[in-house]
């Protein structure tokens, strides 16, 4: 009897051992899980508690919505969903411009010379949450964090760098790198009322377009002519903003009040308001590294002022934009217009000279945004075409336009062609503008850009980039190297991007 209880002590002792060997619990903290979705900027775009309209068709192939069908989890009724999506990217560029080698003022050498190649990596986090309560109503939030850089030289206290201060060193540089909050918002929703989003996050333009219109869908977010690798790690006098707006800091990083209705018959609209240009907290806040004093009262520290010393500073920002989209068979049709306006503080504080015209002296005045925006997609076989348009009283990435300066005009087409795990790009883009404020009535810009390249996904969350862009910008009478007015001297770039962009 004896030996049998020892035969079944260690019988059942080695079943133990086995099962433990072959079942690894994750340790608290940790999750092990298929790979469900990349990045999540906004968790929610619209009243069906999904990123994007749902509008695409299997026919004319994945490019015709922004993500794959069941990619992103939604919470059943009763149930939220917690998010906290990632993204790591590293680049490897070879820049090539008009500008790496410094100049005086007077257009003789300084000296400096920039070295072509680099290599830049960073990483940005989104956690947020979705819920859906038992009786339809969805609700979450979302936020995006990201990294800042410095300087290449030794900065103070304040993040200020001094002139001629000493390089960095590796160390010094890495600890100089901080995080910020680029979106912060919530937003309530129902299928049969639409979605209202409150806070730091995008508006109407950047919930219609993801990337389709604006053809930015095919290099796996390494950005193309919207501060792709190839403009992050060159000078930027020599890139052209993307006046376009969607996905671009300047349309998304203030706070604002953004309705977007359900979709009938293939049809939805949206409407944006905003009070300021950036976060009413601000107002309020107390002295940081980047902010010179509080507002403690009514002056120039002050976020949300409607008159001062600044008339380039817009206000009360008014959107409007009607979207449709409809599948015809195999063919994934998508079109939108969208209308913004907004207002300027009023130069009443002090006697302003904002800058000194080319002629003569005096002030230089600045008309209210007013611009109109409208694109068109169109998807099959597995191909996107797409064309947008931005134009009217605005004068570069949504900057308000010198009085008597020339309108804006500006037209980017794309195509995008998708294979498996592969899919190939080419973005084109032509923009026309005042640009240099003081030179109104003298000279206007002009600035055309190109892209092209692909994306492999190698696995699941693992994507290998390689683009190439070009660019040149123009206006007479302004030397883009010195970013003085007398000269003419235009700037150009090409460049090149490998990238390994990683997300979960």
């Amino acid at each position: 009897m004896r030996k049998i209880l020892l035969a079944s002590a260690a019988m059942l002792g080695g079943i133990a051992t086995l099962g433990h060997a072959q079942i690894a619990a994750p340790s608290q903290g940790q999750l092990v899980a298929p790979y469900g979705a990349g990045p999540a900027t906004n968790n929610n775009n619209n009243a069906w508690g999904i990123a994007n309209t749902p509008s695409g068709s299997a026919a004319a192939g994945p490019l015709s919505s922004e993500y794959p069908p069941n990619v992103i989890a939604h919470p059943a009724p009763g149930t939220i969903v917690i998010h906290l999506n990632g993204r790591v990217e590293v680049d490897v560029t070879a820049n090539y411009t008009s500008v790496d080698r410094g100049l005086n003022t007077n257009g003789t050498p300084n000296g400096y010379k920039l070295n072509p190649l680099g290599v830049g990596s960073f990483f940005r986090l989104y956690p947020g949450f979705d819920g859906l309560a038992a009786n339809g109503l969805r609700y979450g939030a979302s936020v995006e964090l990201r990294e800042n850089f410095p300087g290449g030289t030794t900065a103070n206290g304040a993040g200020a760098v001094a002139a001629g201060a000493a390089a960095a060193s590796p160390s010094g540089n890495s600890s100089g790198e901080t995080l910020f909050v680029r979106r912060a918002f919530t937003y309530l929703a129902s299928d049969q009322a639409g979605l209202l989003r409150l806070g730091q996050g995008d508006g109407v333009i950047g919930l219609f377009d993801n990337c389709i219109f604006t053809s930015q869908c095919w290099d796996a977010g390494d950005g193309g002519l919207d501060a792709g690798g190839s403009q992050q790690d060159q000078p930027g006098n020599v890139s052209p903003p993307f006046v376009w707006l969607a996905q671009v800091g300047a349309e998304y990083a203030n706070s604002k009040i953004v309705y977007l209705s359900p979709q009938v018959y293939g049809f939805d609209f949206g409407v944006q308001y905003a009070p300021s240009q950036g976060n009413a907290f601000s107002n309020a806040s107390g002295s940081t590294p980047i902010e010179a004093a509080p507002c403690g009262q009514a002056g120039p520290n002050c976020l949300n002022l409607s008159s001062g010393n600044d008339p380039t500073r817009w206000l009360n920002q008014v959107g409007a934009g009607l979207r449709y989209q409809h599948n015809f068979g195999a063919v994934d049709f998508k079109s939108y217009g969208f209308w913004e306006t907004a207002g300027k503080e009023d130069p009443t504080a002090i006697t302003i000279v904002k800058t000194t015209p080319a002629a003569g002296t005096g002030q230089i005045r600045y008309d209210n945004l007013n611009f109109y925006k409208a694109g068109v997609a169109v998807t099959a076989l597995n191909t996107t075409f797409a064309v947008d348009y931005i134009g009217g009283a605005i004068n570069g990435q949504l900057n308000e336009r010198p009085t008597g300066g020339a309108p804006m005009n500006a037209v980017t087409t794309g195509l995008t062609y998708y294979s498996g795990p592969m899919t190939l790009g080419l973005e084109y883009g032509v923009i026309d503008s005042q640009g240099q404020a003081n030179l109104a009535h003298t000279s206007q810009r002009h600035e055309w850009e190109i892209a092209f390249g692909g994306s492999y996904r190698l696995a699941p969350g693992v994507q290998l980039v390689a683009e190439y862009q070009y660019a040149q910008r123009h206006q007479g009478d302004f030397d883009f190297s010195t970013g003085s007015v007398g000269t003419t001297r235009d700037a150009k770039y090409q460049g090149l991007t490998f990238a390994t962009i990683l997300t979960w």
